[in-house]
Parts: structure tokens; C-alpha cells; sequence
């Protein structure tokens, strides 16, 4: 009976440890690779009239903030523009770092089901921990839409250690060039890739699970 339950629990543990992989990916792939992302976001609040700058400017500035958060900079020459945004660079990294963990312990963990014949049970596991995650953050997105601002504030609360992200929009520029509208737009777009990527996994586990039997 302990051996059956552990089987389950490594099957969630491969199913949350997937899905977390999933969100780290979709995020960097929407903000590093889908191109024209943030000149058509800027263009949409039209962010270059409220800060004064060309677009090939501003883009030229996102890149090099991009590029430090990421980790390929070692050091930002417009600091004094984008003020703040040490602490975003350490949660993103670390989304990064712990993405690396979350593979590597999730391919043990399947390949241990795997080497147990237990193709069956991680393939169900998955299933579930994937419809368990994503009714969780439908019902999470239903309550965040109902107040974005109140929602925002609380995800910073929780992540930062300091208060250096509340800006103000008549001194602060980085709050006028990403506006609340982009973080929104943002979430959005990722929680639907993250939607739709999970769902092909679920597919893709429900018809591997139907050749097993």
C-alpha cells in the first residue's frame, strides 16, 4: 500500500515539476522570443508620447534591460532609467535556476517509474496533477480578473523583500514605459500558451495511456 501511494506521489511530483518547466518556458518565450512583443505593447499604451523617447530608443533600452535580467550583462548603463529592477532580476533568474532543478527531478522521477514498469501510474498522474493545476488557475484567473491592480500588489508583496517596485509615474520612468495595462496583457498571454501547452500534455498522456491498455 506505501509503495503504491509513493508511485502516485512521484507521478504528481513529475506532473508539477513538468508544468513548472512549462510556465518558466512560455514566459521566456513570449518576453526573448516572439518578435515585435513589446513595440506593439508600446505602441498600444502608447508608451514613446508619455516618456519622450523615439521607439528604436526604447526598444534599444528594453533589449539591455532584457539582456541584464536574463543574466547576459553583468551590469546596466541605463540604472538610472530602469531603477528597481535588481530584485526582478533575481526572481527571474532563479525561475531559471529552478526550472534546471524541476527537469532534472522530474526526468529522475519518470525514469524511476519507468525502470518500476509504472508507465501506467505516471501517465494517470500526470493527467491529474495537470487537471488539478489548471483548474486551479482557472479559478485563480476568474478571481484575478475581478481586480488586477489588488491581485498585482499582492504578487509584489509576496516576491520582494522591499518596496523599490512601487514607483511613482510623475518621477519614476520604468512605471511609464511598462504600465499596469502591459503586466496584464503579459499575464495573460502567458497563462494562455501555459494553458494550451499543459492541455497538449494531458492529451498526449490520455493517448499514450489508451496504447498501454
Amino acid at each position: 500500500m506505501l509503495t503504491k501511494i509513493f508511485y502516485h506521489i512521484l507521478g504528481l511530483l513529475v506532473a508539477f515539476c513538468l508544468l513548472f518547466a512549462v510556465l518558466i518556458t512560455v514566459t521566456e518565450t513570449l518576453l526573448y522570443r516572439v518578435d515585435g512583443y513589446f513595440a506593439k505593447e508600446y505602441q498600444k499604451y502608447a508608451v514613446t508620447e508619455r516618456v519622450d523617447m523615439r521607439l528604436s530608443d526604447l526598444l534599444s533600452v528594453t533589449d539591455e534591460m532584457m539582456d541584464y535580467l536574463k543574466g547576459d550583462r553583468e551590469n546596466l548603463n541605463v540604472e538610472a532609467v530602469i531603477g528597481g529592477v535588481q530584485d526582478v532580476r533575481e526572481l527571474f533568474l532563479q525561475g531559471l535556476a529552478l526550472r534546471r532543478g524541476a527537469v532534472f527531478v522530474g526526468v529522475l522521477a519518470a525514469a524511476f517509474l519507468c525502470l518500476k514498469k509504472r508507465q501506467a501510474v505516471l501517465l494517470r498522474m500526470l493527467q491529474w496533477g495537470i487537471a488539478g493545476v489548471l483548474c486551479t488557475m482557472l479559478g485563480l484567473g476568474a478571481l484575478i480578473s475581478m481586480d488586477f491592480t489588488k491581485y498585482f500588489t499582492y504578487f509584489h508583496l509576496i516576491f520582494f523583500d522591499n518596496m523599490d517596485w512601487y514607483l511613482n509615474p510623475k518621477t519614476d520612468l520604468l512605471i511609464n514605459i511598462v504600465p499596469e495595462g502591459f503586466f496584464r496583457d503579459t499575464a495573460l498571454r502567458i497563462a494562455g500558451m501555459f494553458l494550451a501547452v499543459s492541455l497538449l500534455f494531458w492529451l498526449m498522456a490520455g493517448a499514450l495511456r489508451r496504447r498501454l491498455k
